[in-house]
């Protein structure tokens, strides 16, 4: 059995309530959940992935919508892994859940040579898994835990080591069309569900069961970014604000912009006495007339 949790703070009430607002903009604002939908939250044991499914519980009981949530997660068999810990936890907040077991670390471990980070094959096989149950369980829609740090660090990635102007979209339709996938803490900074995550003291996995090393270059983004943040503080929010405010005009792809039908959209040659106006609109001041001398 769960112990029965302290009695939150008035920090960690006010801090909640911030989240579920980001969380219910979010959600709002992407048209994220529907009447009726069938949302999969997918569970790592992560604070990212344990607030979101906590603020998502909280905001059902009140939503305008009615909605079922139901929590998966993937067994990957790593080495080490409590496979007690996430249905001690979800059986005690009493959400439905499902745990999958697959075996995925004996073939990214096989695949993988010795030295090389696991975690994109990982997360490939891992998406594969989970697509497959919610096809045949009949989930309209995946919630995965990414934050508003996790969409700017991957903007930057996309940047420095892939020639792209790309991150995370808050929802997205999947590569075969047949799943929405939604990040409802898109709005979220990742400071404030680590505190949060520490204060409702979730049970949290560690990422580092298999043994694989950090993805070096989101390390090297994360320090950045922090480093940033420190000198300039609210510049993560800034950057977040800028991808939900572009101009693709004044960027340089014509697959998202018709630069060759500029040509044809500039205004006609003005008329004579239009350039007329303009002429005497920005013609310089006449000189002022001498004033007269006394006599």
């Amino acid at each position: 059995m769960i112990p029965a949790a302290a009695k939150p703070s008035h920090t960690l009430k006010r801090l909640g309530a911030q989240l579920r607002g980001e969380v219910g903009k979010c959600i709002a604002d992407y048209r994220m959940i529907s009447e009726g939908d069938r949302v999969m939250v997918c569970l790592s044991g992560g604070k990212d992935s344990y607030t979101l499914l906590d603020i998502l519980l909280s905001l059902k009981r009140s939503a305008p919508v009615s909605f079922e949530l139901i929590a998966v997660n993937l067994d990957q068999k790593h080495p080490g892994f409590p496979a007690h810990v996430l249905p001690q936890y979800l059986a005690g907040v009493g959400v439905p859940f499902r745990i999958i077991e697959q075996d995925t670390y004996s073939v990214v471990k096989r695949v993988i040579p010795q030295g090389r980070t696991l975690c994109g094959l990982c997360s490939r096989l891992r998406r594969g898994a989970l697509y497959r149950f919610a096809a045949e369980n009949a989930v309209t829609k995946i919630a995965l835990g990414h934050h508003r740090d996790d969409i700017v660090e991957t903007l930057f990635l996309n940047l420095f080591f892939g020639g792209r102007l790309k991150a995370m979209a808050p929802k997205l339709l999947s590569d075969d069309g047949r799943h929405v996938v939604i990040r409802p803490l898109a709005y979220a900074a990742e400071r404030d569900i680590a505190r949060y995550a520490r204060g409702r003291a979730f049970p949290l996995i560690p990422c580092k069961l298999c043994g694989s090393q950090d993805n070096m270059q989101r390390v090297a983004v994360k320090k950045m970014l922090r480093d940033w943040e420190q000198e300039f503080p609210g510049r993560t929010e800034s950057i977040f604000s800028a991808l939900r405010n572009v101009e693709p005009g004044h960027l340089a792809d014509p697959r998202h912009f018709d630069f060759a039908g500029l040509d044809r959209a500039r205004l006609a040659p003005i008329s004579e006495h239009d350039e007329e106006v303009l002429a005497a609109a920005f013609a310089p001041p006449l000189p002022a007339a001498p004033r007269p001398q006394p006599a």
